[in-house]
């Protein structure tokens, strides 16, 4: 142990030191005869010395009761007076005021401890304070060497030599470090640092004694530390700090507390929370300080918000509040920290709005746009906006947008026409005082040239609506709609009084999503522009009107899918053949849009074309097949033909698929022939029957190639009822095809009813609704050729037969009562027969049919397919068929399984068609 001698005052005359100085005339100023007592000066100045510091001992260690002076174990008594406070009563002992130290004084905080050496150097009084501070008890310490106990080996000698001196009467002070003697046990002692003031003293048998005072040097460090800290944020924290009491006044504020309210810093002693904030919020925090108080809960990041002196702008600022307490634990008040967290807030408001408005730009990705309907694609705008942006909210487009105009009509102005399309409300539907009168969702109107709408509109900028006086309307954005650098319309953004105005985000988020509706919206147009140009397409291929067959009566229905799927390829077609014949047609192209309306269009031109030829079914599905598969090759049917030949891999070309059922019936024998190229089955409903799906070989689609078709002939009774549809009559997504086809043959149950009946019955029995595809529907009622209304003859192969022929015409036609055709049905019938004799073989048959028009048949088993040919005017013959072409509505030959038929058709006479006159025909052809 080694003494500090920087710390360290010592002198060989107890008045040579500044401190022992002091200590003497403050005792003998005390003393009642003062030096001129007579008393020896070096006895008064250590008895003083030693009551003075005796008293602070005391006081500060608190060893003894009160009223109670410290006694020694053993040895001497010294009585140590203690100094009392000036606030509590007082206790007087003779000449000594004894007094107990009250809460809060300063020894809460210092260690100080005493003890007193008798005359033989060793330690004889051993206070309370000093076991606390040195860990030994007095039945320990009372005896011990203090030099010998807590002073380091090599310092023994040292201290030796100075406790012979404090012994010989002198005074001494100095900071000493100890180490604490080892435990019963052995262990090492810890070591400490402590401030000792010796004062000399005498027992009563007058020998020479000591008494100590230790401070505990540590402590007395920490507390400057702490001293420092708490100037430190006084003085220097950026924190507005204040001390409140218990009484909620302010008993202390800082640098920074005082520059942002105003005033010096003790200007603000005494104040309350009055003082600073409004009253609500003053009662509020008032309230929370006494919670603290009474509490001891600490209250982290309260926010409060108020004004500064000479500012209008509201602050904030986020306090945090914990309870003071002295060192023996009394709660003296109540410590406030406080930061200005105003632009903080903004910031968060700012980073908060930019998080709902990111949010909101999500959504209406999400949401906006999953529709292809205009009328849709504005609402879900709506539902995105309204209540999340605005309060109100409405979507105006231009009605010739609307109608298909390509461009809108008065853009110049923004005055032309718009119709509303979607409106959306948070609050009453009640008209609002003082606004405009409202528009109803899908009325048409204009806004006035000079209005801020229009001018919107004009300059394809957002603008702000002045809001009406006495209205609940306070802010309202115009926004218009540009998609692709045009404006397709006008949303309209508002916000009641209560609501925050809007504001520069405000106006970027809406722009942002009227710009996002107005894609979405300019992209559904032009989906329904192109679905109706489909759908226009492809009714112009259907047949226009109820079209009419020999022996059929015919109803038919087309339902196109809804707008938001595209038009698909369904077709039906009826085309009437020579000899009362008629072929039924019913296909689907596999695909949707513009491109199958086209395919669909192609196809059923090359049907028409490969049924005026008079085909077999079964050859115009081969035909058409080839065809299909030639309709996405550039070079057409041969160079598909050759691409078939070629690996898969080679293939890039186009591939187009269709399925199709072809059917022609004979009304004059009431048979029918099916081919079918991957089509749905026919159903046949008989008289009395239930309805049935025909079994007929399905085959390949149209365009896969390769593999032949079959033909399929079912006799039909009279008043059976035939149906070919395509698929979006029986399947659909919620629907099977499995399903739909059992439902469809079951509201089949009475052929009888009208034949538009049962098309519009089984229409609203079965789900036509779901718009997933075209529907495509034809039905059939057999009406046969009756049998008087055929004539049927056959005849030999021999000139006779000519003569034959004519008068059997004659004979029929004066049955029917058709006189003004004998005529030129015998001139006819004449050069038919005789081209058969001439260039036929075989037998001869004539076959005379009455229904709408007149037909003639002459058939043979040649194969040679008769030409017309122009013949020279020298030509003796050659003028058959020019003859035939120039006195009949139509004429042709088909082949047939036995040879071939050459036909002519004849209009009936019914007073408005002006018959050719033979004479006049033949004279023309020279």
């Amino acid at each position: 142990m080694s003494e500090i001698p920087a710390k360290a005052t010592e002198s060989e005359d107890p008045s040579g030191g500044a401190r022992a100085e002091a200590v003497v005339d403050s005792a003998m100023a005390a003393a009642p005869g003062g030096a001129g007592d007579g008393g020896p000066s070096d006895g008064v100045a250590d008895d003083a010395t030693n009551g003075a510091a005796g008293g602070t001992a005391g006081g500060a260690t608190g060893d003894a009761p009160a009223g109670t002076p410290v006694r020694a174990t053993s040895g001497t008594s010294v009585e140590v007076p203690v100094e009392a406070p000036v606030e509590p009563p007082a206790e007087a002992a003779g000449d000594v005021v004894w007094q107990s130290s009250p809460p809060g004084s300063m020894y809460d905080y210092i260690k100080v401890a005493s003890f007193s050496i008798g005359a033989d150097g060793l330690v004889d009084q051993w206070s309370l304070r000093a076991e606390q501070l040195f860990g030994i008890s007095a039945e320990r310490a009372v005896g011990m060497d203090p030099i010998e106990a807590f002073v380091a080996a090599d310092r023994r000698e040292f201290g030796q030599r100075k406790m012979a001196e404090i012994l010989d009467g002198r005074e001494w002070t100095g900071v000493v470090p100890f180490r604490m003697p080892p435990s019963d046990s052995g262990a090492e002692g810890a070591e400490g640092l402590a401030e000792v003031y010796v004062m000399p003293t005498t027992t009563e048998d007058g020998e020479r004694a000591a008494v100590c005072i230790v401070v505990d040097v540590r402590t007395l460090r920490r507390i400057e530390t702490d001293l420092a800290a708490s100037q430190a944020i006084f003085g220097q924290s950026p924190f507005g700090f204040l001390l409140i009491d218990t009484d909620l006044r302010v008993r202390r504020a800082n640098e920074r507390f005082a520059s942002v309210f105003g005033g010096d810093v003790d200007g603000h002693r005494g104040r309350t929370v009055h003082d600073y904030l409004p009253r609500t919020e003053a009662e509020r925090v008032a309230a929370t300080l006494r919670r603290v108080l009474e509490t001891g809960d600490s209250i982290t990041d309260m926010h409060v918000a108020g004004f500064v002196p000479g500012s209008e702008e509201r602050r904030h600022w986020s306090v945090n509040l914990y309870r003071v307490h002295s060192g023996s634990g009394r709660p003296i008040g109540i410590a406030w920290l406080g930061t200005d967290i105003t632009s903080r807030r903004a910031a968060a408001r700012e980073a908060a709005a930019a998080r709902r408005n990111l949010a909101l730009l999500n959504e209406a990705g999400a949401r906006i746009g999953n529709s292809l309907d205009l009328e849709t694609t504005a609402r879900e705008l709506l539902d995105v906006v309204v209540p999340g942006f605005c309060d109100l909210a409405t979507v105006d487009l231009y009605q010739g947008l609307l109608a298909g105009d390509e461009t809108p009509p008065g853009f110049a102005d923004g005055s032309a026409q718009l119709r509303r399309v979607a409106f959306a409300s948070a609050v009453s539907d009640a008209p609002f005082v003082g606004g405009p009168a409202p528009v109803a969702v899908g009325a048409v109107h204009h806004f006035p040239f000079n209005s801020t709408c229009a001018d919107a509109l004009r300059t394809a900028r957002p603008q702000h609506v002045p809001a009406e006086e006495g209205g609940l309307i306070q802010s309202t954005l115009a926004v218009p709609m540009v998609a692709h650098d045009t404006v397709v319309g006008l949303a309209q953004f508002s916000r009641t009084k209560g609501s925050e105005p809007f504001g520069d985000r405000d106006r970027s988020l809406a722009v942002e999503l009227a710009a996002r509706a107005a894609v979405c919206i300019d992209n559904a147009r032009l989906y329904r522009r192109e679905h109706e140009r489909a759908l226009i397409l492809q009714r112009s291929l259907l047949p226009p009107g109820d079209p009419e067959a020999s022996g059929l009566d015919i109803a038919c229905r087309y339902l196109p899918g809804n707008a938001a799927t595209e038009v698909g390829g369904d077709w039906f077609d009826v085309i009437e053949l020579p000899g009362h014949r008629t072929a039924l047609v019913v296909g689907d192209v596999m695909g949707r849009g513009l491109r199958a309306a086209v395919a669909m269009g192609e196809l059923r031109t090359a049907v028409r074309t490969l049924a005026l030829l008079d085909l077999e079914p079964a050859e115009v599905l081969s035909a058409l097949d080839e065809i299909a598969r030639g309709l996405g090759t550039p070079g057409g049917v041969q160079q598909a033909t050759r691409a078939a030949r070629q690996p898969r891999d080679a293939d890039l070309s186009e591939v187009y698929l269709a399925t199709c059922v072809y059917a022609v019936y004979d009304s004059v024998t009431r048979r029918i022939t099916f081919a079918n190229a991957g089509h749905l089955p026919p159903v046949l409903v008989e008289p009395g029957e239930s309805a049935l799906m025909l079994d007929v070989p399905p085959g390949m689609p149209l365009g896969v190639g390769g593999e032949p078709f079959e033909e399929v002939e079912v006799e039909l009774p009279e008043g059976a009822l035939l149906a070919l549809y395509t698929d979006g009559l029986v399947e659909s997504r919620d629907h099977p095809l499995d399903e739909g086809l059992q439902a469809f043959v079951g509201a089949l149950t009475d052929p009888s009813r009208p034949l538009e009946d049962v098309c519009d019955h089984v229409l609203n029995t079965l789900d036509t609704h779901h718009g997933e595809d075209d529907i495509a529907l034809l039905m059939a009622r057999v009406q046969g050729l009756p049998a008087d209304s055929v004539g049927d003859w056959t005849l030999p192969r021999e000139p006779r037969s000519v003569g034959r022929a004519r008068e059997y015409a004659r004979t029929q036609l004066t049955g029917w009562d058709l006189e003004p055709l004998v005529d030129t049905t015998e001139l006819l019938v004449s050069e038919l027969v005789t081209n058969a004799l001439r260039y036929g073989e075989g037998e001869i048959r004539l076959r005379l049919l009455l229904d709408r028009t007149l037909v003639c048949e002459v058939w043979d088993a040649g194969l040679v397919q008769p030409r017309r040919r122009r013949a020279r005017d020298t030509d003796e013959g050659g003028r058959g068929l020019q003859l035939v072409g120039l006195l009949s509505a139509a004429w042709g030959s088909r082949r047939t399984p036995r040879g071939k038929t050459v036909w002519f058709e004849l209009p009936l006479p019914d007073g408005g068609t002006t018959l050719t006159d033979p004479a006049e025909a033949l004279l023309s052809l020279f």
